[in-house]
């Protein structure tokens, strides 16, 4: 039993194998200055969803429409509250073991259980209740996809991390659609 009183689920050996090749191959991306900026900025702005609040709240200004963006808002709600507060807490899982001297840029180091990334759950989810009703559509999934690797460039999430928190996402937005549908 773990400190919080969860039964900590470990992984099957293939996963952390299957993490660790893709961590070594994502090396020979770390270190360049161009794609440093755009993964450690897309890791910052992914923080507590702020990305897509912000998002949220334009486009309902600009729809003159509130009700899209207090939607989004309260699921990124209980979306954080979800993964970081029940499913983080079961999981327990460590985050990858990096150097701080091998983060050129400053970020927040969470405290949190490493699965799933919360950063792609919120990102597909966001993506998936945006696009729908945004001509720039597939443009939504793009930015939650960089938004979600950035986690695996600078070494706070594991690929399976990333990967789950991402489908998870995905689902939260089709939960989110079935529930609470704004058209």
């Amino acid at each position: 039993m773990s400190r919080r009183g969860w039964i900590r689920i470990t992984f099957p050996s293939w996963v952390d194998d299957l993490d660790e090749k893709v961590d070594q191959a994502w090396d020979t991306l770390r270190g360049q200055p161009v794609l440093d900026q755009v993964f450690y900025g897309a890791s910052e702005i992914g923080d507590f969803s702020k990305l897509w609040h912000a998002a949220g709240v334009t486009r309902g200004v600009m729809a003159g429409d509130h009700r899209e963006a207090l939607r989004l808002a309260l699921a990124l709600g209980a979306e954080s509250a979800l993964v970081n507060g029940l499913i983080k807490s079961v999981f327990q899982r460590d985050r990858p073991e990096a150097d701080p001297t091998e983060r050129p840029l400053h970020l927040r180091q969470p405290k949190t259980s490493s699965f799933p990334s919360g950063h792609a759950s919120s990102a597909f989810m966001a993506a998936g209740l945006i696009a729908p009703r945004s001509r720039a559509g597939v443009t939504w999934y793009g930015v939650a996809a960089i938004v979600a690797a950035s986690r695996i460039h600078v070494r706070i999430h594991h690929a399976s991390d990333v990967v789950a928190g991402a489908a998870l996402g995905v689902v939260l937005a089709r939960v989110v659609e079935r529930i609470a549908p704004v058209d």
